[in-house]
């Protein structure tokens, strides 16, 4: 397919008009930025237009890969519905205004709202987008730090924190994630993941099928265990099916298995693993009988896949959204990670092993195999009594934080790349919550279902007028290097970069004013930043990096004094941003496999593994409490394609084209029962929370079982959204309950939800 593709691509090329030859066209390579595989492209410019996309075959990490998303790089550049101007709202219209009106009313408008109601009134929200901007990703703190605020939210309390919890209390870092090492492992154990279709979720591995594929070959075997067949199941050697919110029970039966049948090996790990007596204590409840009913997999089959598990060479248990966005979303990750460590196979090569990050990784940084640890809950939310986790607040308070009066309360509010309005559960709450803020200030490329309730709307540049270095992936990718991409297109003039615009906001809400020029703020802060971390280095260091400024400043000295890094002049052979840079054409650089790296790369107060954190064995006794429960009759669970990432992606003509991808999935048992017909419109219902769907029929579903993909509802008005609001879709998320959340992480739950549906034939 992938070879059909190309092909594709040159015979696009070869059919220019005469005049175009090869040699109007450059060339320039580029990290996509749309999804977590990172994929290299190659792009082709004639005459400042993007005239073809496709895989860069030298890229160290993805090797010529490229989904869909890729090529709708194109289409999002030339989106006429992307915004290249400031919007400033007036009498409830949107106008286009300068970068000087639209900082100048902000400045009016924000610090006297502060000043009058507190630092904690204004809150800041950020999305996933942002994950994929250096700018962003390394200036949204000095923005978060000048607000001084303790509401501040994001998406990762929609996805990820449960397994940024497990991981940062199991190793000590939240972003010491075990990754299961896919090149080299005999067994690969799957649960509530897609990775054929995502190519990772907190693990970065472009082209999942083909390496899946040399799996299989190498006499290998996977084993996906999901409430639907997906397209990973599909291509698995076993797939079973299991019901929404049951992995705990399953995950812990597997674990008390091993103790049971004497299958425990620590291996390699063996001196630096404390708590293995305590989960033997704390899974005593879980036989794989007691389980099997919840589960919906038989005693057998649980003894069955523990063995294997046990058995194989070389093994890796990975799980990722569906065993995250549930209300045992903590104990889900941290079991994962315990089956991992009980085989032998944590940081072992062909089982799990941590990314060595040649910039940004704090678990390279200081002394080597200890720390401090996380810790949660240094504050709480002013309404729920809701934990903060890793700085952060669970996104589902928002707009019970809007609504409820009170000291604190938010009356304002700035949004980041971010669209809570689709992508948090009960969107028309917190529509209405945002209704009533004093002020709303939003950083994003769209008028969108979020941003349309903004007052002032601050848009950033298009990805290709941008350069490129993820900060967070090679922190999760499946092999270490160093990429960098520069603009393949020029920034428009007079545009400022996304960091330009988030300095001059610290700067306002620092009563600094809107005048501010952000290059001399940028100039300050590293100096006081310098002085900070090298101390009596810091004026060499600011010299030895005055050629760059912004991120690109911050890229330089991370990767300098990184573990690959010429730690400024003392290892000649180390890595420099320039070097990176020259390594563009072909690929960037190769750092190798991941290789073991404990307890190097503890940083636990006690340098070891805490197997057993406190707080998620005394989260166990819910779940055993839970044992009993009856499951209900039909719930709801969320669903993955590869042509969308969450809610951002549908104004893309490319992605948009084809079949209708917002369907209600429903097994031919269920569809029978409920008199449900294929393409005809059903009812979803929670309570008094309500959609309506398009059905599709599929023996892909498990029974019992209905999945609905998360992120549409583009239908809502005040948008300007042409190609999404053609196809609209219904929300999942209007359908849930934003009180539900995992009591550790704060994450809320979006699937396992009971249901009821009706059919709407005409």
């Amino acid at each position: 397919m992938l070879d059909r593709r190309r092909r594709a691509c040159a015979n696009a090329r070869s059919s220019r008009h005469p005049e175009e030859t090869m040699s109007d066209t450059t060339t320039h390579h580029r990290i996509c930025p749309l999804c977590e595989a990172c994929c290299g492209l190659e792009i082709q410019v004639r005459d400042g237009q993007v005239t073809g996309i496709r895989g860069h075959d030298a890229d160290v990490l993805s090797a010529g890969y490229i989904c869909p998303k890729g090529v709708a790089l194109k289409d999002l550049h030339e989106d006429p519905d992307r915004l290249r101007a400031p919007l400033v709202k007036r009498n409830g219209v949107f106008e286009e205004v300068s970068w000087d009106e639209a900082f100048a009313e902000i400045d009016r408008r924000l610090p006297p709202l502060r000043a009058a109601h507190g630092r904690h009134a204004v809150a800041i929200a950020v999305g996933n987008p942002s994950a994929h901007k250096i700018g962003l990703l390394t200036y949204f703190g000095k923005l978060a730090r000048a607000l001084g605020t303790r509401n501040v939210f994001s998406a990762s309390t929609l996805d990820q924190m449960p397994k940024q919890l497990a991981s940062g209390l199991m190793f000590g870092h939240w972003l010491t994630v075990a990754l299961p090492d896919i090149s080299r492992t005999d067994h690969l154990l799957v649960l509530g993941a897609n990775p054929l279709v995502s190519n990772g979720s907190m693990w970065t591995v472009p082209d999942f099928r083909g390496k899946a594929k040399a799996l299989r070959a190498r006499g290998g075997k996977l084993v996906v265990i999901d409430p639907r067949r997906t397209e990973t199941a599909a291509v698995a050697d076993a797939h079973h099916f299991i019901r929404p919110n049951a992995d705990v029970f399953l995950l812990a039966a597997m674990v008390r298995t091993l103790f049971d049948e004497g299958l425990v090996r620590l291996g390699t790990v063996a001196d630096w693993v404390v708590g293995v007596d305590a989960v033997r204590e704390v899974v005593a409840p879980f036989t794989p009988e007691a389980v099997a009913p919840g589960c919906g997999i038989a005693a057998d089959t649980i003894r069955t896949l523990t063995r294997e598990l046990a058995a194989a060479p070389h093994a890796a248990v990975y799980a990722r959204i569906g065993t995250c966005t549930q209300e045992y979303g903590t104990l889900c990750s941290w079991l994962v990670d315990v089956l991992n460590t009980l085989t032998g196979n944590l940081d072992r090569e062909g089982g799990v092993l941590f990314a060595k990050s040649a910039a940004f990784a704090s678990n390279t940084a200081g002394k080597p195999g200890i720390g401090k640890g996380v810790s949660t809950g240094r504050h709480h939310a002013r309404v729920s009594g809701a934990p903060e986790v890793y700085g952060e607040l669970p996104v589902t308070c928002l707009a019970e934080e809007i609504e409820t009066p009170g000291e604190g309360q938010i009356r304002a509010l700035i949004t980041v790349a971010t669209n809570p309005v689709l992508s948090a559960p009960d969107g028309p709450r917190l529509a209405r919550a945002l209704e009533q803020l004093d002020f709303m200030v939003s950083l994003d490329i769209y008028l969108n279902e979020t941003t349309r309730h903004a007052d002032v709307i601050l848009p950033g540049l298009s990805p290709l007028e941008e350069f490129h270095y993820d900060v967070a992936f090679p922190q999760l990718s499946w092999r270490n290097h160093a990429r960098y991409s520069p603009p393949v297109l020029p920034a428009p003039p007079g545009r400022p970069a996304e960091w330009q615009t988030l300095l001059k906001l610290a700067a306002i809400v620092r009563g600094e004013g809107a005048a501010v020029d952000a290059d001399a703020l940028d100039e300050a802060e590293f100096a006081q930043d310098a002085e900070r971390l090298f101390g009596p280095h810091a004026d060499a260091v600011v010299a030895a990096t005055v050629a760059y400024r912004g991120p690109e400043r911050l890229l330089e000295v991370a990767l300098r004094s990184g573990p690959y890094g010429d730690h400024f002049g003392r290892k000649s052979e180390g890595l420099t941003l320039a070097k990176v840079m020259a390594a563009n054409p072909t690929g960037g650089i190769d750092l190798g496999p991941l290789q073991p790296r404990i307890p190097e790369v503890l940083r636990t107060p006690s340098g070891q593994v805490e197997l057993a954190p406190p707080s998620l064995l005394a989260d166990m006794a819910r779940a055993a409490a839970d044992l009993a429960r009856p499951a209900p009759e039909l719930v709801v669970i969320g669903r993955r394609d590869v042509r969308t990432n969450n809610s951002w992606m549908h104004n893309l003509p490319v992605l948009a084209k084809g079949p209708l991808r917002c369907t209600a999935r429903v097994h031919p048992a269920d569809a029978a029962r409920l008199g449900l017909r294929d393409g005809t419109l059903a009812r979803l219902a929670n309570g008094p929370r309500q959609i309506t769907a398009q059905v599709q029929i599929s023996d892909e579903m498990m029974p019992g079982v209905v999945s609905l993909p998360h992120g549409w509802g583009h239908d809502l008005p005040g948008t300007r959204l042409r190609v999404a609001a053609e196809r609209p879709g219904a929300n999942l998320n209007a359908l849930l309950d934003d009180q539900q959340r995992d009591p550790l992480s704060g994450n809320a739950v979006l699937g396992g939800v009971a249901v009821t549906v009706h059919a709407l034939h005409e």
